[in-house]
């Protein structure tokens, strides 16, 4: 049976694959740079890490609760902006240099995903690519001895996270907007179910399947509607497409 909702695919997501860039860098800064048993140290390992996982748990969330999903990926994003923080306040503590945004430094940081497709014979891209290989192409950061340099690489792979974070919130708003969340479809394709069960026992001639027909928004108030057979009148056995907030709302289209 065919799944209502897809989840899981976040490993494919550039979402994923930056934080994962960032988790595994911020484990080796602070393996380098910072006390290990400084309470820092901790707190920049688990905002790193909980920006990586809670992309991935929001979307296996995302099969059976849009809520949830987004509220996940709102931890993993608030996650991340704390741990913009830590490396700005190690820079600022330090009296280190912080990159200015527009630099050439960070815009060479910035720019390895399009140096990276432009390079390329085939049409590949960065989600093609392992762990290690995607490691390799910010290594002359990341890898750097200088602690600077690695933390205003990852100051810059934080807010490409963060801003990719922000329209994948964005778009999941509008979805949940447009679609309606799990509950509400999964009570949609019930009752397209129960209906179409009706419309073959009391027009058994009627062979034309509309239940596997995508369901018409609605031309009055834009809701969902379902699939529905009139009970009288000239039109008495035939299926419609009927708001599913009727009787406040009584917007109908003809199959």
């Amino acid at each position: 049976m065919k799944k209502l909702r897809p989840s899981g695919g976040y490993r494919d997501t550039a979402s994923f694959q930056t934080a994962t860039i960032i988790y595994d860098a911020t484990y080796w800064f602070c393996e380098a740079f910072l006390d290990p048993r400084s309470r820092t140290n901790d707190q920049m390992l688990q905002a790193a890490r909980s920006g990586r996982q809670n992309i991935a748990e929001g979307s296996r969330a995302s099969a059976t609760s849009s809520q949830t999903e987004l509220r996940l990926v709102n931890v993993a994003r608030a996650s991340l902006e704390e741990l913009l923080l830590d490396y700005e306040d190690y820079l600022r503590h330090r009296r280190l240099p912080q990159w200015d945004m527009n630099g050439p430094e960070a815009q060479a940081v910035r720019a390895v995903p399009f140096a990276f497709k432009k390079d390329q014979k085939d049409p590949s891209n960065l989600s093609d690519l392992t762990d290690a290989q995607r490691w390799a192409l910010y290594s002359p950061w990341l890898d750097h001895q200088d602690p600077a340099v690695r933390a205003n690489a990852l100051i810059c792979l934080i807010n490409q996270a963060n801003f990719l974070l922000d329209r994948q919130i964005a778009a999941l708003e509008a979805a949940f907007i447009d679609e309606g969340g799990y509950s509400e479809q999964l009570a949609t394709a019930r009752l397209h179910k129960r209906k179409n069960d009706l419309s073959d026992r009391t027009n058994p001639t009627n062979q034309t399947d509309h239940s596997k027909a995508k369901p018409p928004p609605c031309p009055q108030c834009g809701g969902l509607m379902s699939l529905r057979t009139a009970k009288t009148g000239t039109n008495a056995g035939q299926n419609f497409w009927g708001c599913t907030n009727y009787p406040n709302c009584k917007g109908t289209v003809k199959i």
